[in-house]
């Protein structure tokens, strides 16, 4: 790769793509909500229980819960409402839970399918029932499902498959990209600034930092997406660029969900877009 295009750099146990731009260690990545998606603890002695409701993974529909609390839910906004001077508001937050890529050939001899849940519980010390058990067992379930119409899906238990998978699909690749932001604030209000960029028109593949013991990325490729670079500016000052992904073709779309109830839309009517969280990484090609 060209000296100015993105580097992939894998360290201090997360996954961070670096833009090349901005001073060091000043691109720290966003997490829009908590502790990853589609996981809610509960408050405190209220209990813990896991969303089995992915807001990235277009086959599930909406819990209660996840419409009244999940905070992806901001995440969700519709491609005309993309311009400047248009508000939101959202909470980059930055994520604790630090998952560092395991090498290619050591991930290749670890199991990763459902039926070999007790012993992957056991190489990594998790007590099965635990919520870490719940998170990892959910991940693979929702590797092992089909992919939706119109899609293609992989799940990298590397950094290699992931970068594989995706130069297989896109043939050359010319950048890596995530969202960033200048530090971490509590939930405020966005203003979309001036120099909203499209980085593709169609075709791309974006992967999603799953819950697990190790880096696994759920990657999917569809030939329906429109990629942009959003520059925000927080009501304090904050300043991000952050990654949007509009979907051009929902009608595979499970009907109840999130994104459908938050903007009261139906299936594959008008495009749909959601940023990008922290760790998430949208693969844009030549």
């Amino acid at each position: 790769m060209e000296e100015k295009s993105t580097s992939v750099n894998v360290g201090g146990g997360g996954v961070n793509v670096n833009t090349g731009k901005g001073k060091p260690g000043g691109d720290t990545h966003v997490n829009v909500g908590g502790k990853g998606v589609g996981v809610n603890t509960g408050k405190p002695g209220g209990g813990t229980h896991v969303n089995v409701g992915d807001p990235f993974n277009y086959l599930y529909a909406a819990s209660e819960t996840q419409i009244h609390e999940d905070p992806n839910v901001a995440l969700f906004f519709l491609e005309k409402d993309m311009h400047p001077g248009a508000t939101m508001s959202l909470h980059f937050t930055e994520n604790t839970e630090k998952s560092a890529f395991l090498p290619y050939q050591t991930a290749q001899k670890i199991p990763f399918s459902s039926d070999k849940l007790p012993e992957i519980f056991n190489k990594f010390s998790v007590k099965p029932g635990s919520l870490k058990a719940e998170m990892m067992k959910n991940t693979i379930t929702e590797c092992e499902q089909p992919a939706i119409e119109g899609e293609e899906k992989y799940c990298a238990t590397s950094l290699e498959s992931m970068i594989d998978y995706s130069i297989s699909k896109l043939g050359k690749v010319d950048q890596a990209v995530s969202t960033e932001v200048e530090k971490q604030t509590p939930m405020q209000k966005y203003t979309i600034a001036a120099g909203v960029q499209k980085m593709t028109d169609d075709k791309a593949v974006v992967c999603h930092k799953q819950n697990y013991a190790y880096a696994v990325f759920y990657c999917h490729k569809s030939e329906t997406t429109r990629a942009y670079m959003v520059p925000l500016e927080g009501a304090d000052g904050t300043k991000a660029k952050a990654v949007a992904v509009c979907h051009t073709d929902t009608s595979a779309w499970n009907p109840k969900h999130l994104a459908f109830q938050v903007l009261k839309v139906e299936p594959g009517t008008i495009p749909v877009c959601h940023f990008l969280p922290r760790d998430h990484i949208v693969w844009v090609p030549k």
